[in-house]
């Protein structure tokens, strides 16, 4: 049962030069639907979006893997997505997202990045009204109305940057950064932890991933020891707030996302919605 219990994570999100005006804004950040799989976990994908679209945060990011793996019809996985998250879309707030590296078919480090899968994904989105982040960045503006827009930079605007995936070889960090000026409030996103390490010190003081789904499989009382952290090569991080991992002045979140990998089986890693509220560093 416990794919079904979603769980609201409210965090406080440190942003240094924050203007007044961005004070308590809230950002919402979910992903990792994996639409596609046997058994996959649609309807807490549906209750999440619904969820959000009650909230109304300010702003929404969906860290990447929409799909779990491309059909012979292409469209039918997005449709499916995009049924599940109208809810969502159809309201006002601004959404903006990132793939990951199931959105190019990729189940491991070692297969050919699909980019016609990730290409159709990216445009379905696109069509939806979402704003897909490739190793770049936006300045976000509020309006007379206090509701955020694309806008051009002022100095009161509030960036958001966006990386691209890490497993195809597309992230660059410092090129999704560089149009952000020096001491301007931002925050980042990006589908896969690893490549938070990538970003250049200050450039991220509050950054989010997916990717994990928390471990997936997670021993009671002992957080870090999940599924994750015993197959992994390197460092796994995999929930929560991140500790001494990138560079200086950098802080990385990882959110447990919604979907699976594998198997359609989640212990004592519940499907996570995480809304950070901006406050001044």
């Amino acid at each position: 049962m416990e794919p079904y219990f979603l769980d609201i994570e409210n965090e406080k999100a440190a942003i240094p030069n924050l203007p007044q005006e961005w004070e308590g804004k809230e950002v919402a950040v979910f992903g990792d639907f994996q639409v596609g799989m046997w058994m996959d976990n649609t309807k807490t994908v549906e209750d999440a979006a619904e969820k959000i679209a009650e909230m109304q945060p300010d702003v929404v990011l969906i860290i990447g893997d929409f799909i779990y793996h491309s059909l012979e019809d292409p469209d039918a996985e997005m449709q499916k997505v995009e049924k599940l998250i109208n809810p969502l879309v159809k309201t006002d707030i601004p959404i903006f997202a990132v793939l990951g590296n199931h959105d190019y078919n990729m189940h491991n480090k070692k297969d050919d990045p699909k980019k016609e899968s990730a290409q159709h994904v990216k445009a379905s989105l696109e069509e939806m009204g979402i704003t897909v982040l490739h190793n770049r960045s936006v300045p976000l503006n509020l309006t007379k109305e206090n509701e955020v827009v694309i806008g051009k930079p002022q100095e009161s605007s509030f960036y958001l940057a966006g990386l691209g995936a890490r497993w195809p070889d597309n992230a660059k960090p410092a090129k999704a950064v560089s149009d952000i000026p020096y001491a301007a409030p931002r925050m980042i996103m990006m589908h896969n932890p690893e490549t938070f390490a990538k970003l250049p010190a200050n450039s991220a003081p509050i950054a989010v991933a997916g990717h994990t789904h928390g471990g997936q499989f997670r021993i009671p009382f002992a957080p870090e020891w999940s599924y994750k952290s015993l197959v992994a090569e390197d460092r796994a991080t995999v929930d929560g707030w991140i500790d001494d991992f990138g560079a200086k002045g950098n802080h990385l979140y990882v959110n447990r996302g919604i979907g699976f990998s594998d198997l359609p089986l989640r212990i004592n890693t519940p499907p996570e919605i995480t809304v950070f509220t901006l406050t001044e560093a």
